[in-house]
């Protein structure tokens, strides 16, 4: 089974980092390739820039051609997401879903943590396009300068856990979801300090990746996910224009 990590930002340190949890969690018989945007932003984290990272990330998925089984879309937020759901064969998850869903089966609402507010009003846009607004209990963040992407874990980790605790027991969450790319991994040492369960987001996102691979749904042919009717364009990624224009007939 072969499926395809995309982030569509520029920062491959936090690719690396993504990978390396990804691989930790997924089964044995899983080849995950992990790939970084070659152009856009060092890393998304406002409404306009998430736009950008769509569009970046749906060329990203085009230049995959039919070689994956499913691919995760690695950005909190899921940019992209469901304009990739009508143009691709095979299955496509974001990394937001897959942790709220997940977080959904281990109970009540659950909190999403992140690492700087200014993703907060995004993050909670991102909620409501799924659906999950009765499900979840906040979105909260650390207030200070976040330094390099990379270093997220290891300069904020303390903070981190401390926030996802307080709040947490204030809210009655049952699910905690530690939110942002650079987080990823954090969620083997926030565990032990917290009472809530904790969801890390590109764990679910492999391990559901997997499930839908290995059920292998046919694309829809009718319904809203369908895929649009064939379309010219211009100045578009030249693979990106291809699968536009070879929509369906109908």
């Amino acid at each position: 089974m072969r499926i395809l990590l995309v982030n569509p930002n520029m920062t491959e340190e936090v690719t690396t980092l993504m990978w390396q949890t990804g691989r930790a969690a997924a089964s044995p018989e899983v080849e995950l390739t992990a790939v970084t945007a070659r152009r856009g932003l060092p890393y998304i984290s406002s409404r306009a820039e998430a736009q950008i990272g769509g569009v970046v990330a749906l060329e990203m998925l085009a230049d995959a051609g039919s070689d994956y089984d499913a691919a995760i879309l690695a950005a909190f937020g899921d940019p992209g997401l469901l304009g990739a759901r009508e143009l691709f064969d095979f299955p496509i998850v974001g990394v937001s879903e897959a942790a709220m869903l997940t977080a959904c089966m281990l109970g009540g609402r659950f909190l999403i943590v992140t690492f700087t507010a200014a993703m907060c009003g995004w993050y909670r846009d991102c909620v409501t396009m799924h659906g999950l607004d009765s499900r979840c209990a906040g979105v909260v963040a650390l207030d200070r300068p976040i330094g390099p992407l990379h270093e997220v874990r290891e300069r904020h980790g303390d903070a981190l856990i401390e926030l996802a605790a307080r709040e947490s027991r204030k809210r009655d969450a049952a699910a905690v979801i530690l939110a942002g790319a650079p987080l990823s991994g954090l969620a083997e040492r926030v565990r032990e300090a917290l009472s809530a369960p904790v969801v890390d987001p590109i764990v679910a996102a492999v391990k559901q990746a997997e499930a839908l691979a290995t059920l292998r749904p046919k694309k829809a042919s009718q319904g809203s996910f369908r895929r649009p009717a064939s379309k010219s364009s211009v100045g578009l990624y030249a693979p990106l224009a291809a699968i536009l224009r070879g929509g369906h007939d109908g």
